[in-house]
């Protein structure tokens, strides 16, 4: 079951959201959804799940637009800050709703994951803190049967200790049922180890989309003397420079020279710090 995103744009207020993005999800896969504030992740997940709605392009499922096919939409699940659970129902009668929606729901991993993170079903779902609402919601996004699971920012408020807890459960439900998950989030060196793909939103564009090995293969830090590593780097594709003293430092996307030079450090780039350089260098 593929999920095409086709040439999606959204204006706002007269004012460019999205700008005719396009995606493919491929189904059993963790996306990792990455964009400094403002880029228009919130909103292309909406639109996405049919919460809002286009300017211009479509989302395909399977070749039918969603927007034209309700029962589309029971294959994807968008969990979100939004509060959108009646607040004053307690949690089981929150999944009891969402079962009937969805037509099944994992009890059972909802019951163990309500007694792992010290909830009870009985709680008002208004009487839970921050932290509790978002365990909520998550334990719900992981019991739903759906193909496609969006979550954005999924882990507010949660202590390191829950944030652990759940990455687990993500990576148990992902492997028993081979769903898509699309995470958006800020925590990128957190999720890092989860992700397959990568999809990277800047002012509204679509600035790349890779695998995380392809990612991992071709960034990397040069530093060392600033006469050694100034005309090293004058061919490669330089996404930033750091200068301290004499040193400089150079963050590099793509293969380099053979050439072994004496006084080089060359270090692969981790995600989060790819990121910064990527989208901090698109400012210039």
């Amino acid at each position: 079951m593929s999920l095409v995103v086709k040439s999606i744009s959204k204006n706002q207020q007269n004012e460019s959201v999205l700008d005719n993005v396009s995606i493919q999800f491929e189904q059993g896969k963790i996306y990792g959804l990455l964009g400094r504030n403002g880029a228009g992740k919130s909103t292309l997940l909406n639109i996405i799940n049919n919460r809002s709605f286009a300017t211009s392009g479509e989302i395909l499922l399977d070749g039918t637009s969603i927007s034209e096919s309700e029962a589309s939409l029971n294959h994807l699940y968008l969990m979100s800050e939004d509060n959108l659970f009646p607040s004053f129902f307690k949690i089981k009668e929150l999944f009891k709703i969402t079962e009937r929606f969805y037509g099944t729901f994992d009890w059972a991993l909802a019951k163990e994951m309500l007694h792992k993170f010290g909830l009870k079903a009985d709680q008002r779902f208004k009487k839970l803190s921050t932290g509790y609402r978002t365990i909520t919601k998550l334990i719900i996004a992981l019991s739903v049967p759906c193909e496609y699971i969006f979550l954005d920012e999924p882990v507010l408020g949660l202590d390191a200790t829950h944030r652990d807890l759940f990455y687990s459960y993500l990576i148990e439900v992902y492997q028993q049922r081979l769903c898509t998950f699309v995470i958006s989030t800020h925590l990128i060196e957190e999720i890092a180890t989860l992700l397959e793909e990568v999809i990277v939103l800047h002012e509204g564009k679509l600035l790349q989309a890779a695998s995380v090995e392809t990612i991992l293969q071709n960034a990397r830090t040069v530093s060392g003397p600033k006469e050694i590593v100034e005309p090293y780097i004058t061919p490669l594709d330089v996404l930033g420079q750091k200068s301290l003293g004499g040193s400089l430092t150079a963050y590099v996307y793509g293969p380099l020279p053979e050439e072994k030079i004496e006084g080089l450090s060359i270090l692969t780039s981790n995600l989060q710090e790819y990121f910064i350089q990527l989208t901090s260098g698109k400012e210039d």
